[in-house]
């Protein structure tokens, strides 16, 4: 097999992937301070700007596009202005928006983190503003996201759920998804912040430390995931450690334990697990085998963490991360 770093510059670009999950505009409000109140003990942050970024499902989307690949989402987001930032942002990014809902009976799932610092010094996050959407989406815009998905899925090489738990993976589209998946013969990639049990029978997942620590207690094993993948069905189960790497179960194999790449202290970690489950299943899609579709996706994370905001991974900063720590070659596929 060829090695990893063709794989990423040959294959990669070569791969539709269908993204079903929350869409969220990541707002970066960024701001001036220069005085004291005179009404309360507080700063006041005079605003420079506000930048919005693709965020959730979106982000994981954007990752998918910029190192090449062909990523459509399936969501919803509100007929909003922040609705319509985000939508330019996407399509600025070259991310296929076809199938995502625009809806006046939602709000779009925003979350602004407000930089402030004093003239010519570096911005600091001094508190998040998260706008969640709270209404119902209704059997009408979840059955146009079901036939959505299985339009989008025709011909598409993996499908990822992003579930941030705002309502996209319904039971139903859970369903859907993977009898798609069986239908077409395409991976199930899934990452889920609160309900990874219900994923059942989905191909591998990339949940993080804590969300697996909600499961299996704070002092969860190798065997517990071991345990944990058997009980889900899932053929593999990557969790992503933060500064202590990633760790991978797999069906008939020893677990791997990876070290993180890069600086044990990340700039911002906002977004890395969108990275890390984008580039994850652009390697398995394009038929690595989990521990290198997981060691790459482990050099994207390693490489986000360390830029500021909500942020991609160019192939040029892969190839070169790869290049660097001299695993070039592939093992064999699952």
């Amino acid at each position: 097999m060829a090695d990893l770093s063709t794989t990423i510059s040959t294959v990669f670009p070569k791969k539709k992937i269908v993204l079903l999950g929350d869409l969220v505009a990541d707002q970066f409000l960024h701001g001036t301070i220069s005085r004291v109140s005179r009404e309360a003990p507080v700063f006041i942050l005079k605003h420079d700007e506000t930048e919005t970024l693709p965020g959730g499902a979106a982000n994981a989307a954007a990752n998918i596009a910029a190192l090449g690949g062909k990523p459509i989402l399936v969501g919803v987001m509100g007929s909003d202005l922040n609705g319509r930032l985000l939508s330019e942002r996407l399509s600025a990014t070259n991310v296929d928006h076809e199938f995502v809902i625009h809806s006046d009976a939602v709000s779009t799932t925003t979350k602004v983190r407000v930089l402030a610092g004093q003239h010519y010094a570096p911005r600091q996050q001094v508190i998040r503003i998260d706008y969640e959407n709270r209404a119902d989406l209704g059997a009408d815009i979840l059955e146009r996201l079901r036939t959505g998905l299985e339009q989008a899925s025709m011909d598409a090489d993996a499908i990822v759920i992003s579930d941030y738990g705002y309502g996209v993976a319904a039971p139903f589209l859970i369903d859907d998804a993977l009898k798609l998946s069986e239908k077409n013969g395409i991976p199930l990639v899934v990452d889920s912040r609160f309900r990874l049990r219900g994923f059942a029978g989905a191909t591998t997942a990339a949940p993080n430390q804590e969300e697996v620590e909600a499961i299996l207690g704070k002092d969860f094993t190798d065997v517990d995931c071991e345990k944990l993948r058997h009980e889900l069905r899932f053929r593999s189960l990557l969790v992503t450690r933060g500064n202590k790497g990633m760790l991978l179960v797999e069906k008939n194999k020893s677990p791997v334990r990876m070290p993180a790449i890069g600086g044990l202290e990340p700039v911002d970690v906002t977004g890395a697990g969108d990275t890390v489950i984008a580039v994850y299943a652009l390697g398995v899609a394009s038929g690595l085998s989990y521990a290198d579709a997981a060691h790459i996706a482990n050099h994207a994370g390693g490489i986000v963490v360390m830029k500021k905001g909500t942020a991609t991974v160019s192939m040029e900063e892969l190839l070169r991360s790869i290049q660097s720590s001299g695993e070039e070659k592939a093992s064999e596929a699952f």
